[in-house]
């Protein structure tokens, strides 16, 4: 089972080296990453994929609570929640028909051409992997030159608060188990 997490970690140097590196050292495979800075300079989310059973995502949210500088882990895959990947695609395009026809493909797949060289183009794509692996494959038989990609990133829909500091989990999880009862 593919499992989707978001991490938030504080913002200072070595934070992504240590969390992937425990990962790594406890043998877990990261199919996707991505870092970025958050709405607070003070923090970064980290969004991973994870593949295994609901005991491998168990371990892994525990290894990655005892990390320091980790403020708070999600794992959004169980919510509803919007993923998107981003691609950026070179492509053999010399003028003519065939230009023409990797146009018309980039429109079809809502990308856009970003550069135009004389005898190639580059595509900018985003959106669910299924439409990226969908649009390679399309890509394909026009010659792929190169390609990158990034990892996924994800949100959970509607309202959702997360807590940016170890005080504002405690007391979440507090008005949560308060409600419960």
């Amino acid at each position: 089972m593919r499992h989707v997490l978001s991490a938030v970690v504080q913002n200072v140097p070595g934070v992504l080296a240590h969390v992937s590196g425990m990962l790594a050292s406890r043998g877990y495979n990261i199919d996707s990453l991505a870092v970025g800075e958050t709405e607070d300079p003070n923090l970064s989310r980290m969004t991973f994929v994870v593949v295994g059973d609901d005991r491998i995502l168990d371990q892994v949210r525990k290894q990655l609570e005892k990390i320091v500088t980790v403020v708070h882990v999600d794992d959004i895959s169980s919510r509803d929640h919007v993923e998107r990947d981003l691609m950026l695609l070179k492509v053999d395009a010399p003028p003519g028909n065939k230009r023409t026809e990797i146009r018309e493909l980039v429109e079809i797949f809502r990308a856009r051409i970003v550069d135009v060289g004389p005898e190639e183009l580059m595509i900018e794509i985003s959106g669910r992997e299924s439409k990226i692996e969908a649009f390679i494959q399309r890509m394909r038989p026009y010659g792929i030159l190169e390609l990158v990609r990034t990892g996924r990133i994800a949100m959970v829909r509607g309202k959702n608060h997360q807590p940016h500091t170890e005080e504002e989990a405690e007391e979440q999880n507090q008005l949560q188990n308060t409600g419960s009862r």
